[in-house]
């Protein structure tokens, strides 16, 4: 399948001003106030294939938001090329946008103040859709999203997760060939989180939608994405499915088990006993220990009398916290 986004070798390098302590630096600065470069991407590449979508992942101040407004066309890199659908997103603006939509989490395209069939009727303006086909759409939209008793209301009577629904459609009345979400989920409830979720395969599976979605929720990564790109410092570190990474690390167990008596002491070889309390211990398996059920059960029940045990993998966002941890990576 073809790439609809080829990303290579792009930087992006800001120029910011330091800031000084003491009254008499402040007064220099006026003069001649010093600078210094941050660097946010350094070469980074990556491709994504037309009806891809991609898991655009890492900690605050990774690149994520950088590399977002560079695909979108508000920023231009300071090296490197991009091409999307064909165009060089910051050159070819006006052609474009034609056919990106963007949803910005805190951000919002539709006007406050009017109801929000307005302004959807001003995006079918601003977009030039023919009536028919803006009908058509909008139908759709109002279907797949529940819309219709928000249509008439301004955008400030909703909540936040009617909101969404409705910046999720309008950035989608034009049919774009590519969609752009950042953090798009969140603060959601539960259940307009799934919502959302579903709404999301829908266009990606009905309209061939590439979607590129940043976000910190691991359950949106696990539920929507058949890619992720891992970005830290700047630099793309993963590239490949989510699967992978799991498999990575599910053989990572936790064993919860339960004596039939007070023990003083439990060791097992090939475990490290988190924690120990006379009746209950946590145990987990080594890196080395590959672990199997019938093995860890002949091998505990030959030292201890044990009534129930319960295992578990990694969570997602612990897989999250591991690959971080491997990259060296931490929230900032």
């Amino acid at each position: 399948m073809a790439s609809i986004i080829d990303f290579t070798d792009i930087c992006k390098t800001f120029k910011v001003p330091e800031r000084t302590k003491g009254k008499w630096s402040t007064f220099k600065n006026f003069f001649a106030r010093k600078h210094k470069l941050i660097h946010a991407l350094k070469n980074v590449t990556f491709e994504v294939e037309e009806g891809d979508i991609v898991g655009y992942i890492g900690p605050n101040g990774a690149g994520k938001s950088t590399t977002i407004k560079i695909m979108s066309g508000i920023l231009t890199p300071t090296s490197g090329t991009c091409k999307i659908n064909g165009l060089v997103p910051w050159k070819n603006r006006r052609e474009f946008v034609k056919n990106i939509g963007v949803v910005f989490g805190q951000r919002s395209q539709l006007w406050w103040d009017v109801p929000v069939i307005d302004s959807f009727e001003l995006l079918r303006d601003i977009y030039k859709i023919p009536k028919d086909e803006f009908d058509q759409t909008l139908k759709i939209l109002d279907k797949a999203l529940n819309l219709e008793d928000l249509l008439g209301r301004p955008l400030r009577q909703l909540s936040l997760g009617q909101k969404m629904k409705c910046e999720l459609a309008g950035s989608l009345l034009h049919r774009p060939k590519i969609l752009f979400l950042d953090e798009p989920t969140i603060g959601l409830d539960a259940v307009t989180k799934l919502a959302v979720r579903d709404f999301i395969k829908f266009i990606n599976k009905e309209w061939h939608t590439t979607i590129i979605l940043t976000t910190h929720d691991m359950s949106d990564i696990e539920a929507l994405t058949n890619k992720i790109i891992l970005i830290g410092k700047g630099q793309i570190l993963y590239q490949g499915s989510f699967d992978n990474i799991k498999s990575k690390y599910s053989s990572a167990k936790t064993i919860e088990v339960e004596f039939s008596k007070d023990y003083d002491n439990v060791e097992l070889d090939g475990y490290t006993v988190v924690s120990h309390n006379k009746k209950y211990a946590t145990l987990k398996n080594l890196p080395s220990t590959e672990f199997h059920t019938k093995d860890f059960v002949n091998q505990i029940t030959k030292k201890y009398e044990v009534v129930d045990f319960q295992v578990s993998s990694l969570s997602v966002d612990e897989i999250l916290a591991k690959l971080y941890k491997e990259f060296e990576l931490s929230e900032r």
